[in-house]
């Protein structure tokens, strides 16, 4: 039998077969039940990434209107494509978005990272912007009006 510690992927096979062959009794379940915690982490870590991204172009865009070019907003809207296309195949993490202390941490990653790559420091505490209607909103950017036929998020509930 392989160990979880020294082969972690010719254990994972190990235990699908296992699975399928219903040899219950020889699984490790302590570290199945880890490897499925952490795959739940990692689904919640995509989505922040790529919220953080998001917002910090979207800063980027608000806060530096000379430099806006077609490489920002290529990335604005994958950033949103992405994030939408998450939530749709992992509906779970739609309340991530109505988290408070969530939405703080990604702003607080937005910020830093908008400072460190523009060298500014003026950008709010607190994000200025509604989630659905505005930051995830395919249509609009900060200091322009969203063109009706672009997709919302008001399906999220």
């Amino acid at each position: 039998m392989q160990t979880y510690e020294d082969d972690i992927v010719a254990w994972a096979n190990e235990q699908v077969g296992l699975l399928l062959s219903g040899r219950f009794d020889l699984l490790d379940i302590r570290h199945i039940a880890e490897e499925i915690e952490d795959v739940g982490k990692s689904e919640q870590r995509e989505l922040a990434s790529r919220m953080a991204i998001l917002l910090a172009h979207l800063l980027k865009w608000r806060y530096q209107p000379a430099r806006r070019g077609a490489t920002w907003e290529a990335t604005i809207r994958a950033q949103r494509k992405e994030i939408l296309y998450h939530l749709d195949d992992t509906s779970s993490l739609k309340p991530k978005l109505q988290e408070t202390r969530w939405l703080d941490m990604m702003w607080s990653k937005a910020l830093a990272q908008a400072v460190n790559e523009t060298g500014l420091d003026c950008f709010p505490d607190t994000c200025p912007w509604s989630m659905r209607e505005q930051v995830l909103h395919q249509e609009w950017y900060p200091g322009q009006l969203p063109r009706p036929e672009g997709r919302s998020l008001k399906e999220l509930g």
